[in-house]
């Protein structure tokens, strides 16, 4: 049996800092590379190379011989995110259905699981809101997996991050959010049940688009 190559410390510290990067209390913050050196084991050399991944990609800015700080999403960065996941959850609709695949029972297994963090609650600490963040990822990869097609599935996981800070973005604006969102989800849910493609990509427009305008106006 060939043997398993553990991770480089560049790829550990990459992996701690995408955890850094969905974390509620850090976002919008600064990131010290010897703070995550330290949490990582390493020296701050793949550390460096770590955020300038990150940098690439951007999710983080650079400051010189000091960290980097989460990169804001801007109003139009934000927008355009929403508009490649409607794009991209309305193929995976139109394919699901056509191949009689609909996800809708494990779409609503998701929905109980975040019905069961927020029940009851009047506001979520940081954790409850993470959890529930990562339930609404999973709902809308879920989604995007029932299209089989294992290429839009990885670039839509791709986009994990800055999803994950949209969410935390409309999460703060209060836990009214979270029972609004929970019933779009539903909305989705029951028109795949029925098979109603153009109710499903109505729903996932009227979803994005009340998420989107969430954000952008606080309200």
């Amino acid at each position: 049996m060939p043997s398993v190559v553990p991770p480089s410390g560049r790829d550990r510290a990459l992996g701690h800092l995408r955890s850094l990067l969905t974390d509620p209390q850090v976002e919008g913050g600064f990131i010290s590379e010897q703070d995550v050196a330290d949490a990582v084991g390493v020296s701050r050399t793949p550390v460096r190379e770590a955020l300038l991944i990150l940098a690439s990609e951007g999710l983080v800015d650079l400051e010189p011989r000091r960290g980097a700080r989460v990169a804001a999403l801007t109003p139009r960065e934000t927008a355009e995110l929403m508009e490649m996941r409607g794009l991209i959850e309305r193929f995976a609709v139109q394919r699901a259905l056509a191949q009689r695949l609909s996800p809708h029972d494990a779409l609503a297994e998701v929905m109980r699981r975040q019905d069961a963090v927020t029940e009851g609650l009047d506001r979520l600490t940081f954790e409850q809101a993470r959890e529930c963040i990562e339930l609404d990822r999973e709902f809308h990869q879920t989604l995007v997996d029932a299209a089989g097609n294992s290429l839009i599935s990885r670039s839509y996981a791709a986009l994990r991050e800055k999803q994950v800070r949209v969410g935390i973005s409309a999460l703060r604006i209060g836990p009214s959010r979270w029972n609004a969102v929970t019933h779009e989800h539903g909305a989705i849910v029951e028109a795949l049940r029925v098979g109603d493609q153009a109710a499903a990509e109505k729903a996932i427009d009227d979803h994005l688009s009340i998420t989107l305008r969430t954000i952008l106006t606080g309200a």
